[in-house]
Protein backbone atom coordinates (compact mmCIF):
# COMPACT_ATOMS: atom_id res chain seq x y z
CA UNK A 1 0.00 0.00 0.00
CA UNK A 2 1.41 3.44 -1.03
CA UNK A 3 1.96 6.35 1.24
CA UNK A 4 -0.49 8.72 -0.05
CA UNK A 5 0.67 11.63 2.31
CA UNK A 6 3.55 13.37 1.29
CA UNK A 7 6.72 13.17 2.97
CA UNK A 8 7.87 16.38 5.21
CA UNK A 9 11.28 17.73 4.51
CA UNK A 10 13.73 17.68 7.43
CA UNK A 11 13.68 21.58 7.48
CA UNK A 12 9.65 21.22 7.38
CA UNK A 13 10.23 18.48 10.59
CA UNK A 14 12.40 20.66 12.43
CA UNK A 15 10.16 23.79 12.59
CA UNK A 16 7.70 21.95 13.67
CA UNK A 17 9.35 20.39 16.30
CA UNK A 18 10.59 23.81 17.60
CA UNK A 19 6.88 25.34 17.13
CA UNK A 20 5.53 22.54 19.66
CA UNK A 21 8.64 23.03 22.27
CA UNK A 22 7.54 27.04 21.92
CA UNK A 23 4.12 26.57 22.47
CA UNK A 24 4.83 24.16 25.52
CA UNK A 25 7.90 26.15 26.95
CA UNK A 26 6.65 29.80 26.60
CA UNK A 27 3.68 29.62 28.86
CA UNK A 28 5.39 27.89 31.51
CA UNK A 29 8.50 30.53 31.31
CA UNK A 30 6.62 33.62 31.03
CA UNK A 31 4.37 32.44 33.96
CA UNK A 32 7.50 31.61 35.96
CA UNK A 33 9.03 34.81 35.11
CA UNK A 34 6.54 36.43 36.11
CA UNK A 35 5.62 35.24 39.40
CA UNK A 36 9.38 35.47 40.28
CA UNK A 37 9.23 39.45 39.32
CA UNK A 38 6.58 39.78 41.66
CA UNK A 39 7.90 37.76 44.62
CA UNK A 40 10.81 40.46 44.38
CA UNK A 41 8.65 43.37 43.78
CA UNK A 42 6.68 42.74 47.05
CA UNK A 43 10.13 41.38 48.90
CA UNK A 44 11.92 44.68 47.71
CA UNK A 45 8.78 46.96 49.15
CA UNK A 46 8.38 44.43 52.92
CA UNK A 47 11.84 43.60 53.64
CA UNK A 48 13.59 47.31 54.05
CA UNK A 49 10.76 47.84 56.74
CA UNK A 50 11.00 44.13 58.45
CA UNK A 51 13.77 44.66 61.91
CA UNK A 52 16.53 42.91 61.37
CA UNK A 53 16.72 40.71 64.09
CA UNK A 54 12.98 39.15 62.90
CA UNK A 55 14.74 38.42 59.49
CA UNK A 56 15.87 35.28 58.84
CA UNK A 57 18.17 36.64 56.50
CA UNK A 58 20.37 37.99 59.04
CA UNK A 59 21.48 34.74 60.62
CA UNK A 60 20.85 33.35 56.85
CA UNK A 61 23.85 33.23 54.25
CA UNK A 62 21.25 33.06 51.37
CA UNK A 63 18.02 35.29 50.92
CA UNK A 64 14.78 33.67 51.33
CA UNK A 65 12.58 34.51 48.32
CA UNK A 66 8.93 34.94 49.08
CA UNK A 67 9.39 36.41 52.73
CA UNK A 68 8.45 39.52 52.52
CA UNK A 69 5.38 38.38 50.22
CA UNK A 70 4.71 36.49 53.21
CA UNK A 71 4.79 39.16 55.82
CA UNK A 72 2.85 41.13 53.63
CA UNK A 73 -0.20 38.68 53.69
CA UNK A 74 -0.37 38.50 57.31
CA UNK A 75 -0.08 42.22 57.82
CA UNK A 76 -3.02 42.58 55.55
CA UNK A 77 -5.08 39.84 57.49
CA UNK A 78 -3.93 41.15 60.83
CA UNK A 79 -5.87 44.49 59.74
CA UNK A 80 -8.78 42.77 58.31
CA UNK A 81 -8.99 41.52 61.46
CA UNK A 82 -8.87 44.42 63.66
CA UNK A 83 -10.56 46.16 61.23
CA UNK A 84 -13.67 44.24 62.57
CA UNK A 85 -13.34 45.21 66.18
CA UNK A 86 -14.93 48.11 67.72
CA UNK A 87 -11.24 49.23 68.56
CA UNK A 88 -9.98 48.54 65.18
CA UNK A 89 -12.87 50.39 63.37
CA UNK A 90 -12.04 53.38 65.54
CA UNK A 91 -8.73 53.57 64.11
CA UNK A 92 -9.67 52.92 60.19
CA UNK A 93 -11.77 55.71 60.70
CA UNK A 94 -9.33 58.22 62.36
CA UNK A 95 -6.96 57.53 59.14
CA UNK A 96 -9.87 57.63 57.05
CA UNK A 97 -10.79 61.05 58.50
CA UNK A 98 -7.01 62.36 58.35
CA UNK A 99 -6.86 61.15 54.90
CA UNK A 100 -10.58 63.01 53.91
CA UNK A 101 -8.64 66.24 55.79
CA UNK A 102 -5.61 66.62 53.65
CA UNK A 103 -5.67 68.29 50.14
CA UNK A 104 -5.26 66.43 47.32
CA UNK A 105 -4.44 63.22 48.95
CA UNK A 106 -8.21 63.11 50.08
CA UNK A 107 -9.62 63.00 46.37
CA UNK A 108 -7.24 60.05 45.60
CA UNK A 109 -8.17 57.83 48.51
CA UNK A 110 -12.00 58.45 48.04
CA UNK A 111 -11.85 57.49 44.81
CA UNK A 112 -9.30 54.11 45.55
CA UNK A 113 -11.53 53.11 48.53
CA UNK A 114 -14.59 53.25 46.47
CA UNK A 115 -12.67 51.25 43.91
CA UNK A 116 -11.90 48.53 46.11
CA UNK A 117 -15.22 48.24 47.98
CA UNK A 118 -17.03 47.74 44.96
CA UNK A 119 -14.90 45.03 43.09
CA UNK A 120 -13.81 43.13 46.54
CA UNK A 121 -16.86 43.49 48.67
CA UNK A 122 -18.31 39.87 48.79
CA UNK A 123 -21.62 40.20 47.19
CA UNK A 124 -20.32 42.00 44.21
CA UNK A 125 -20.49 40.61 40.62
CA UNK A 126 -18.71 43.19 39.04
CA UNK A 127 -16.86 42.09 35.90
CA UNK A 128 -18.09 38.86 36.50
CA UNK A 129 -20.11 39.00 32.90
CA UNK A 130 -19.45 39.65 29.51
CA UNK A 131 -20.79 40.88 26.96
CA UNK A 132 -20.75 42.14 23.02
CA UNK A 133 -21.54 45.54 21.79
CA UNK A 134 -21.48 47.46 18.51
CA UNK A 135 -17.82 49.22 18.38
CA UNK A 136 -16.16 51.29 16.89
CA UNK A 137 -19.66 51.46 14.31
CA UNK A 138 -22.36 49.54 12.92
CA UNK A 139 -21.53 45.91 11.90
CA UNK A 140 -18.30 45.95 14.07
CA UNK A 141 -18.85 44.13 17.41
CA UNK A 142 -16.27 44.09 20.74
CA UNK A 143 -16.26 42.38 23.77
CA UNK A 144 -17.00 44.37 27.15
CA UNK A 145 -17.21 43.48 30.76
CA UNK A 146 -20.25 44.45 32.79
CA UNK A 147 -19.26 46.54 35.56
CA UNK A 148 -22.64 47.97 36.68
CA UNK A 149 -26.03 49.42 36.31
CA UNK A 150 -25.70 53.27 36.45
CA UNK A 151 -25.65 55.11 39.41
CA UNK A 152 -25.73 58.42 41.12
CA UNK A 153 -25.99 61.39 38.95
CA UNK A 154 -25.32 59.81 35.63
CA UNK A 155 -28.29 57.51 36.46
CA UNK A 156 -30.28 60.32 36.92
CA UNK A 157 -29.14 62.18 34.04
CA UNK A 158 -29.94 58.89 32.20
CA UNK A 159 -33.31 58.00 33.10
CA UNK A 160 -34.35 61.61 32.49
CA UNK A 161 -33.41 61.16 29.06
CA UNK A 162 -35.37 57.95 29.17
CA UNK A 163 -32.53 55.65 28.97
CA UNK A 164 -31.62 52.18 31.06
CA UNK A 165 -27.66 52.33 30.75
CA UNK A 166 -25.19 50.09 32.14
CA UNK A 167 -21.43 50.78 33.42
CA UNK A 168 -19.00 48.61 30.67
CA UNK A 169 -15.43 48.12 31.02
CA UNK A 170 -13.98 48.30 27.11
CA UNK A 171 -10.80 46.47 27.22
CA UNK A 172 -7.78 46.89 24.44
CA UNK A 173 -5.96 43.89 22.75
CA UNK A 174 -3.69 42.50 23.68
CA UNK A 175 -3.20 44.16 27.06
CA UNK A 176 -7.15 44.56 28.85
CA UNK A 177 -5.49 46.45 32.18
CA UNK A 178 -6.02 49.96 30.03
CA UNK A 179 -9.29 50.46 28.53
CA UNK A 180 -12.47 52.71 28.36
CA UNK A 181 -15.45 53.33 30.71
CA UNK A 182 -18.56 53.25 28.31
CA UNK A 183 -22.09 53.37 29.08
CA UNK A 184 -24.20 50.92 26.94
CA UNK A 185 -27.94 50.97 26.39
CA UNK A 186 -29.23 47.85 28.25
CA UNK A 187 -30.79 46.14 25.25
CA UNK A 188 -27.90 47.01 22.82
CA UNK A 189 -26.14 44.62 25.26
CA UNK A 190 -25.51 40.81 23.74
CA UNK A 191 -24.68 38.55 27.27
CA UNK A 192 -22.05 36.40 26.58
CA UNK A 193 -22.35 32.54 27.84
CA UNK A 194 -18.42 32.43 28.86
CA UNK A 195 -17.04 33.07 31.63
CA UNK A 196 -15.07 36.89 32.25
CA UNK A 197 -11.84 34.86 32.52
CA UNK A 198 -12.54 33.09 29.11
CA UNK A 199 -13.13 36.37 27.41
CA UNK A 200 -10.37 38.26 28.91
CA UNK A 201 -8.39 35.02 26.73
CA UNK A 202 -9.72 35.62 23.82
CA UNK A 203 -9.12 39.76 24.34
CA UNK A 204 -5.28 38.32 25.16
CA UNK A 205 -5.04 35.74 22.55
CA UNK A 206 -6.32 38.55 19.87
CA UNK A 207 -9.07 35.70 18.60
CA UNK A 208 -6.23 33.35 18.73
CA UNK A 209 -7.65 31.14 21.87
CA UNK A 210 -11.54 29.95 21.73
CA UNK A 211 -13.22 28.98 24.49
CA UNK A 212 -15.52 25.50 24.16
CA UNK A 213 -18.68 26.38 22.93
CA UNK A 214 -20.39 24.39 25.67
CA UNK A 215 -23.52 26.82 25.44
CA UNK A 216 -23.65 26.66 21.71
CA UNK A 217 -23.34 22.55 21.30
CA UNK A 218 -26.14 22.32 23.83
CA UNK A 219 -28.47 24.98 21.67
CA UNK A 220 -27.84 22.89 18.86
CA UNK A 221 -28.05 19.76 20.64
CA UNK A 222 -31.36 20.90 21.81
CA UNK A 223 -32.34 22.06 18.06
CA UNK A 224 -31.59 18.54 16.59
CA UNK A 225 -34.00 17.24 19.17
CA UNK A 226 -36.45 19.17 18.37
CA UNK A 227 -36.24 18.49 14.59
CA UNK A 228 -36.18 14.64 16.02
CA UNK A 229 -39.90 15.09 17.40
CA UNK A 230 -41.04 16.77 14.49
CA UNK A 231 -40.21 14.04 11.86
CA UNK A 232 -41.62 11.49 13.89
CA UNK A 233 -44.78 12.98 13.92
CA UNK A 234 -44.35 13.23 10.74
Amino acid sequence: MTDLLPRQSLATRLRNNFLTGLVICAPIAITIWLTWTFIHWADSWVKPYIPARYNPESYLQFAIPGFGLLIALVLITLVGFLGKNLIGRSIVELGDSLFNRTPLVRTVHKSLKQIFETVLKDKGTSFNKAAMIEYPGPGLWAIVFVATDARGEIATKFKSMGKDMVACFLPPTPFPTAGFLVYVPREKLVPLDMSAEDAAKLIISVGLVTPPENGLQLIQSEEHKTKAKAKKKV
